[in-house]
This record gives C-alpha cells, structure tokens and sequence, in this order.
C-alpha cells in the first residue's frame, strides 16, 4: 500500500544521513522532499500542511541543532508526527459493562462492509467473544445472502429475519398490488439486540446499507439506527484505495452519523494508501482495525506506531512476533528445541511442521516485507512466488513417513516416484534434498556450538568436528618418564583446563565449600545485586 511513500522517505533520509551537520537549507530541502512525496501519495492537503508544517519547526530547533547525530535525530522528528497523524496510541474497543455491546458498521456501498463484518466477527470469537452478525443492509441485491455466507466462513451466527432486495432492484419492486417494501432496518437492529440479550451473545455487530455517494436518506437511516439501538461503537469502513475522495467521505459520516472509530479496508492493495495518513486527522477519531487481505484471518488491531515503522521502512516485527506466537504450537517448539539441544537429526516431518505453521501466519511477502530494510529488497519481493510452499509441501507428502525420517535413503528410484507423485521433475527433488541436506549440518554445527558455518563457535560451549582453524585445541600429553610426575601433570592440566572453562562465561576460577562458583569478586554492573538477593 505505502510502497511509493517508503521508496521516496527512504531515498531523502539517504541523502540526509550523508551530511555530518544539517542548515536551515538541508532542512528546508527535506521538508520539501516530504511533502512532495505526501501529496504523491494522495494525503490531504491540509494534512500535509500540519505534518511539514511541525517537521520544520521541531528541526530547525534546539533538539536537532544539539544533537550528535542530527539527521537521525530528523528521522526520529518524522517517526513521532507521522504516528500522531495515524491517532497516536493504539485504541481498543469501549466494550459495554453490561453485554450485548452494540458495534455498527458505517460506510459507502463496495468500501467492504459486510467483509469486514465477518472478520471482525471471527476476530472476536478468537478473544473469547460471542459475536452475532446483524443483517441490516436490506436495500443492496443479496446483501443478507452474502452475511450469512460471509458469517458461515467465519464461523459466526447470523441474525437475518428479512430476506431484503433479493430481486436485483435497488428500489422498491412494484406489484401488482402496489409497492412492495424489503423490510425496515431500524426494527431489525433493534430486534437484534433483544435477541442477543435473550440467546447470551455479548457483541452485536451490525452491517447497515451503503450508497455508492453520499446523500440524506442514508445519514438519516444510518443515524436512527445508531440512536435506536444506542450503539457503543460506530465504525466508519472506508476503502482505503480512494484516495483524497476518503477525507470528504469521513468528514461527511462523522458530522451526520457521528461516528467513534475508522476501519481501513483493502490495505493489500498497490493504491498509494493516502486516505490511511488524513482520516484520522480530518475525523479526530482514531483508526482501530485494519484489513490486510481477502482471507477471513486478514485482520489486525491498528497500531499507529507499527505502520509508521513499516512506512519508513523500520519493520514492524512486534506484529511478527504476534503472528507467530499464534501460528506456532508450543508443544511442537519445545520438541524443536530438545531436538536442537540434544544435536538430533532435523527431518523432514519437521520441516513440514514448521511450513505448515509459517503459511499459518499469511503471505510469505507481507512476513518479509514486516522486516526493517525490506523496502530496499522489494525486486526480491515482488519475485517471491508463494506456491513455492505448495510445490515443496507436495513433494513431503509425497514421501512415506520412513523417507520424511531418514531422508538420507531416498535414492534414485525413491526420487523418480516423489516426482511422480508431487507433479515436479526429478531436478527439483534433488535440489530440495540438497538444501535440506545443507540445514541439517548448519542446524547441528550451531547446536555442537561450531556457530555458522565460516564463523567461529561460541566460547564456552562444544567446538565444532571441521579441521583446520574451526578445530578444538587438544590437550597435550605429559611425556614424563616418572609415573608420579605424569599423573601431577595432567591433574594440573585437567585442573586448567576446567578453571579456562568457566572463564570464557566471565565467572571467576574459584569455587565455594559447595563446589559452586565464587562470585565475591565478580564485578557486576551497578544495581544488579538486587536480582541477586533474590534469590536468596
């Protein structure tokens, strides 16, 4: 989405590192550069005006000019204005004391309301919600037939006691009877509510009709369902490939509707993603999710400080983490780390465990795309082809479970029928065996303490088998002729040899009446004898 915006931050923060001192010159040109940059990335206007309009200020004053390295001290400026643009701190969902909690969905027609209902849905019941979804859209062709598929995929109940327009007009359709009416959403909303508080659902999330432009009936219908059902959330759902038309759109549901947070939709997207950077300036309400993908899962807590990471290129890896923590079972880590710990062969039932869980966390791309610097890589990127997973994982499968755990008896014949079996050549089932071959003797090099290969091991810990420099240093043997002699010798080494041991952790050589190390004489860092007392 910011692709554009990174590249062109990142190429004036370049040449801004260059310089050892920063003039008022320097400063203007980068000013400039910025807000050259924001307007090619559709920010509003009076948005960019603010946002250079402080970046100049803060750096032409005291904590630039007497800082010892100025142009980070810039970039630092620039990191802090462009979260307090994107609504600063992360803001989560005002959930009512006494359930159900009442969220409404707001928004233009095709901005991806009853999407986002579904994954909001689903979202909520991986928090140890119960959420029901409120079919409210009763104008729009299909638009209660496609909730209920949407809420079936995410695994959430659907509240839906008029059909709506199932007759593809968007008006009325006329009878012979006269005019025929699809059902009025202010009473559907409002029944919603007692009917979760009757069936025991705490959130209640309702997906109101759009209009493809802004008009009076939908401001009316959209504000006598937020007072009828006194919701406790109003979502405005914007598209977030709009472009400066998303600052009037807001500005217009946040004067009618009244409206309490924004939701950014389609952040998958190639737009330049302005509307992300003005919405929460021009509505003064803060943006609190954000969809990142088509798959009911693609949906995150927006977090100002993260985006603005990923704009200037900083990564956001706490997201990263978050994703991990959630794809990745523990049990199978733990095993991953005895296995790794105790120098077991890594196989390729492991090996599938670990994709499966990595495809658990979403696209490939947008994992390493989350990782600071990664802009500069983006050829790489864009080349990545994700189906590489399914063409890897097809050839595991096609393994029996004797050749996934000694992948080292896969002969010839073995890898013709893989081929076979998976849809691939020959070629590449040896290129697969070949880089699988190469991480095992890297993972069990790092777990014997060898390091990587071509670097050295880790002091303290077991040296790597290799010759050459890599080796361990051998003990050399007494060569005295008196047995006495020999045996104090080598009783002296031994002992040497132990003392050199514990040093390379930094402890000292003596030891107490208990065999432990003596730490009187450690030096520590100032403040850490409390962790000490501790445990005692």
């Amino acid at each position: 989405m910011f692709n554009s915006l990174s590249d062109r931050l990142s190429n004036t923060f370049r040449n801004l590192k260059r310089r050892g001192t920063l003039s008022e010159s320097d400063v203007n040109a980068t000013v400039r550069d910025i807000r050259v940059a924001l307007l090619e990335a559709d920010v509003a206007l009076p948005v960019v005006k603010q946002f250079t309009g402080r970046i100049r200020e803060r750096a032409l004053g005291a904590e630039v000019s007497e800082a010892l390295n100025p142009a980070q001290q810039v970039v630092k400026i620039v990191n802090e204005e462009l979260v307090g643009i994107l609504g600063g701190a992360t803001r989560r969902l005002n959930l009512a004391k006494n359930p159900p909690t009442v969220i409404m969905l707001a928004g233009l027609q095709g901005s991806g309301k009853t999407t986002l209902a579904g994954k909001l849905g689903y979202w909520l019941k991986e928090q140890g919600h119960a959420p029901l979804l409120v079919a409210a859209d009763l104008q729009r062709p299909n638009a209660v037939t496609q909730l209920e598929v949407v809420g079936e995929r995410a695994g959430v109940p659907v509240f839906a006691p008029e059909r709506g327009n199932v007759f593809g007009h968007d008006a009325a359709l006329e009878t012979g009877e006269g005019t025929r009416s699809f059902g009025d959403p202010v009473d559907v909303a409002v029944d919603s509510v007692t009917h979760a508080r009757d069936k025991g659902y705490d959130i209640v999330i309702i997906d109101t009709a759009g209009r493809l432009a802004v008009d009076v009936d939908l401001m009316r219908q959209a504000h006598d369902i937020r007072v009828e059902t006194a919701a406790h959330e109003v979502l405005f759902v914007i598209d977030a490939m709009i472009g400066q038309a998303a600052v009037e759109t807001a500005k217009a549901f946040a004067d009618g509707v009244g409206i309490t947070g924004t939701v950014l939709t389609k952040l998958d997207g190639d737009a330049r993603g302005g509307a992300a950077l003005s919405v929460a300036t021009v509505t003064g309400e803060p943006i609190l999710f954000a969809s990142t993908g088509e798959q009911v899962k693609d949906f995150e807590i927006f977090h100002p400080d993260r985006m603005a990471g990923r704009i200037l290129d900083m990564g956001d890896v706490l997201t990263l983490i978050e994703q991990a923590e959630k794809a990745f079972d523990q049990v199978q880590a733990k095993e991953m780390a005895r296995k790794f710990m105790a120098a077991e062969d890594f196989t390729f039932e492991d090996f599938l465990q670990q994709m499966q869980a990595i495809k658990k966390m979403g696209s490939l791309k947008q994992m390493l795309g989350m990782m600071p610097g990664m802009q500069q890589m983006r050829a790489q990127l864009d080349a990545l082809d994700d189906r590489e997973f399914d063409r890897v994982e097809a050839m595991v499968h096609s393994m029996t479970p004797f050749e996934r755990n000694h992948p080292k008896q896969i002969n010839g014949s073995r890898r013709a029928r893989i081929a076979r079996g998976s849809g691939v050549t020959v070629s590449e089932v040896n290129q697969l065996l070949e880089r699988f071959g190469q991480a095992q003797k890297m993972m069990k090099q790092m777990s014997k303490g060898g390091g990587m290969p071509g670097m050295p091991g880790m002091p303290g810990m077991g040296g790597g088998k290799g010759k050459g420099k890599g080796k361990a240093p051998q003990r050399k043997k007494s060569r005295s002729g008196n047995p006495a002699k020999r045996a104090a010798e080598e009783k002296a080494a031994q002992e040497k040899a132990q003392a050199s041991q514990g040093n390379a952790f930094g402890l000292g050589a003596g030891q107490g009446q208990d065999g432990a190390p003596d730490m009187s004489n450690l030096q520590l860092p100032k403040g850490f004898e409390k962790f000490l007392d501790q445990g005692k």
